[in-house]
């Protein structure tokens, strides 16, 4: 199993605990935080795409390319990129940009994103959400494939055998499907025979298992082999030295996240009896000490029939660089080691 760290870039507010920090510095933070993912083994460090003034990700692969440079062997991936808004050659371009940067790092997670504000951004309908994703998906699939590339759409001026540059160090630059927990994304993703990363933001991780077989029965029928299907899991997630100094570090930014959320979306406020029952055995929220976080990978493995990769959602908790970096060493060092042998 790849172990690996997500981060929204989470804009830091000032509260009772903490002081503001600036976009600058946040962002300079940012980066120490995959320099020290890079430097205690992880498998893969993720940066959203959101378009909202609490996250400072809105052109991640500008990050990416940042820490491409910085960093040596952890492998850097969207979180995703929101497909349907954007065009797919320059996608490619900028992601095997990547590529070349850290010499065969990069990846391309691509999904519809979990907020709209992209699409009016950039002069696209909602009413189009799943039309724009599936064309788009499509080009940018065939683009990894050929140089040059014959193609014609609604969305997107045709192309007419141009040459698509650079190309990247891998032979097949690795695209992701990032899903939420729609079964027609789940059986669309092993039609394709395309890896599948599943955002599980809340709930049990038992809920996604019929869906998870849902891919492999989809991926089967189209004459894609099991190994050559694997899945992958975002989830909420922080290691501290005790699960109380994880919680008790954890939820404060959660809670302010879900709420501001919540209020767009008429959603009830967050509590922290609904928090606890998340880090539980049954939840799906990674957040305890080493052992806890290790036990409950463990099991989260074997419920949804073996994962490829989880990587930790930490920005969330909107807290300081100092204890970002903490929690991601203690990941590196204790708990991916004990889950590696475990496993």
């Amino acid at each position: 199993m790849e172990i690996g760290v997500d981060s929204f870039a989470a804009f830091l507010p000032e509260t009772e605990n903490q002081a503001f920090v600036p976009a600058s510095q946040r962002m300079a933070d940012l980066l120490a935080e995959v320099e020290t993912a890079d430097r205690v083994g992880l498998d893969a460090f993720g940066i959203g795409e959101h378009h909202r003034a609490e996250f400072l990700d809105s052109a991640p692969a500008i990050i990416l390319a940042a820490a491409a440079a910085r960093t040596k062997n952890i492998r850097l991936n969207s979180a995703v990129t929101v497909l349907s808004a954007a065009d797919p050659v320059r996608v490619f371009q900028d992601f095997a940009t990547i590529d070349l940067i850290s010499n065969g790092r990069a990846e391309i997670v691509a999904g519809r994103g979990s907020f709209i504000e992209a699409y009016p951004l950039f002069g696209f309908a909602r009413e189009d959400y799943d039309a724009l994703f599936a064309e788009k998906l499509g080009l940018l699939l065939q683009l990894r494939n050929e140089t040059h590339v014959t193609w014609r759409g609604k969305f997107r001026p045709a192309l007419t055998a141009q040459g698509v540059y650079p190309r990247p160090v891998q032979s097949k630059l690795p695209v992701w499907l990032g899903v939420g927990g729609t079964p027609e994304s789940f059986v669309h993703a092993g039609t394709l025979g395309l890896p599948l990363m599943i955002a599980i933001i809340g709930g049990s991780f038992a809920r996604f298992r019929p869906l998870v077989d849902l891919y492999y029965d989809a991926g089967a029928r189209a004459g894609h082999k099991r190994e050559d299907l694997k899945i992958a899991i975002h989830a909420m997630g922080f290691v501290g030295e005790t699960d109380y100094e994880a919680r008790d570090a954890f939820y404060p930014g959660w809670a302010r996240v879900m709420d501001q959320i919540g209020a767009e979306r008429g959603f009830p406020p967050a509590s922290r009896a609904q928090f606890n029952a998340l880090c539980g055995p049954d939840g799906a929220f990674l957040v305890g000490s080493p052992q806890t976080v290790r036990d409950k990978m463990i099991a989260a493995n074997t419920v949804m029939g073996g994962i490829s990769r989880i990587t930790f959602q930490m920005s969330t908790a909107m807290l300081e660089t100092e204890r970002m970096q903490k929690s991601i060493t203690l990941l590196g060092t204790e708990v991916a080691p004990a889950v590696r042998s475990a496993l």
